[in-house]
């Protein structure tokens, strides 16, 4: 049975130069911090993580709750800039993500939770087309978000999978101070 969900992903940008620059146990070390900072942030906030590779993590949200999805994948990039074990190691910490809205079927692979559907691969594409400090969504999911979000159209992409003009927004707060004054899950 097919469930409408909000899809986010998010993947550290600059990985294989931080692997090539630090020690194996430094660089893992780094990589478990950031993917369970990921993880027990998305799930505070109502999410069901997917799966983690490295250093993307992928989750969704009950499609009514795009907004906390928008907030999590927003919050991600301050979240990874402040982790303690990059600041030891002299590393600065940048994300890109990409979020969807659509139908997926959700269902159990070899014990995980397993989602299957196009806003998953939206999601990735989308995530792949951000910039560094950059979150992108598709136009299904900006039409559902509240005042406290922003999503600031961006030029058409073409995206694999998904043809040329595909509609991009660029998502922010409304106000730079909001993460400083709102952000309640460390």
């Amino acid at each position: 049975m097919a469930t409408p969900v909000c899809v986010v992903l998010v993947d550290l940008t600059g990985s294989t130069v931080l692997a090539q620059s630090l020690p194996l146990p430094h660089y893992m070390a780094l990589m478990t911090e950031f993917v369970q900072v990921m993880i027990l942030s998305f799930e505070a906030r109502g999410g069901t993580v997917l799966q983690h590779q490295g250093d993307a993590v992928l989750g969704y949200w009950p499609a009514q709750q795009a907004d906390d999805a928008c907030r999590v994948a927003l919050e991600a990039h301050d979240r990874a800039a402040r982790l303690g074990l990059a600041g030891l190691l002299g590393a600065e910490l940048r994300l890109r993500a990409g979020v969807a809205l659509g139908e997926v079927i959700v269902g159990l692979v070899g014990g995980q939770p397993s989602a299957y559907g196009l806003p998953v691969n939206y999601a990735r594409r989308l995530c792949d087309a951000a910039h560094s400090g950059e979150t992108l969504t598709c136009a299904a999911t900006a039409a559902q978000l509240g005042p406290e979000l922003v999503a600031q159209p961006r030029e058409p992409l073409t995206l694999r999978g998904f043809g040329p003009a595909c509609q991009v927004n660029r998502l922010t707060w409304p106000d730079p101070s909001y993460l400083q004054t709102r952000m309640k899950v460390d």
